[in-house]
């Protein structure tokens, strides 16, 4: 072999090296990469591609429906209006941390006259109340009141840290001045509890939901039972039937499964 042909030959060999390095390496990398829940496939028993099988993520072809059951205005005093909706999540171990929605409130000819967005969970195996207070109308009276989510709801493997809670001893008073509800939120769970609020509901005998109000506690500890209150400006108009009191807490990510 000729001086020349041994170059190219050497050459040939160079280029073939260098192309299997920059390119055969990383291609074999990538080929052989172990499946991930981020990688945009459908692999490793998910049911759609990152959802599903062992990711966070729930492919939500495989929950049960979570519904609207009912949205309502209340009004509080002159043009001023609570807001509530009703969530019901039935799937014990998947919810939402953060779902985006919209209140609209018509008047009797179907005109908007005032709305409210904002940010709530959905808690897992649960109701989840959306609350929002003191919407003003502008002295408009609000016949109908809708409620939407204004993003697709993302479905985690969450679990629900207020079903740790228990409300007993309700009581109400000064019906017919301003109402007044009491009761006691006690910790079952071995942990203390933070950033918890509660949603009063009054239902007329009937059962349809006639007032709504909001409170909170910063901390709770294990073992503790704490007094929460809530209170109306004005009488409900009706006699009351019952009052759900709804604590909520932002739900938290599950133990990874073995």
């Amino acid at each position: 072999m000729s001086w020349a042909s041994r170059r190219r030959t050497v050459y040939t060999i160079g280029i073939v090296i260098f192309f299997a390095l920059v390119i055969g390496v990383p291609l074999e990398r990538y080929l052989n990469q172990p499946p991930t829940c981020t990688d945009g496939i459908q692999n490793q028993g998910e049911t759609a591609p990152d959802k599903g099988g062992p990711c966070p993520i729930f492919d939500e072809r495989t929950l049960a429906p979570s519904s609207v059951m009912w949205t309502r205005s209340f009004k509080v005093r002159g043009g001023s209006y609570n807001a509530t909706a009703y969530i019901e999540n039935p799937n014990d171990n998947a919810g939402v941390r953060a779902a985006q929605y919209r209140f609209g409130l018509y008047d009797g000819q179907n005109v908007l006259v005032a709305e409210r967005t904002g940010t709530t969970f959905i808690m897992p195996g649960s109701i989840t109340p959306v609350f929002e207070a003191n919407i003003d109308t502008g002295n408009r009276d609000v016949a109908h009141t809708y409620f939407e989510f204004t993003r697709p709801l993302v479905w985690e493997h969450l679990q629900n840290p207020a079903s740790a809670i228990t409300i007993s001893n309700r009581e109400m008073s000064n019906l017919n001045a301003g109402p007044r509800v009491t009761a006691t939120a006690e910790n079952t769970s071995v942990a203390p509890l933070t950033g918890v609020s509660f949603v009063a509901i009054v239902f007329s005998p009937a059962g349809n939901a006639r007032a709504a109000s909001q409170t909170a506690l910063s901390r709770l500890n294990s073992g503790e039972r704490q007094q929460i209150t809530f209170t109306w400006p004005d009488p409900f108009g009706t006699q009351v039937g019952r009052v759900d009191i709804v604590p909520l807490m932002a739900p938290v990510s599950a133990p990874a499964s073995r």
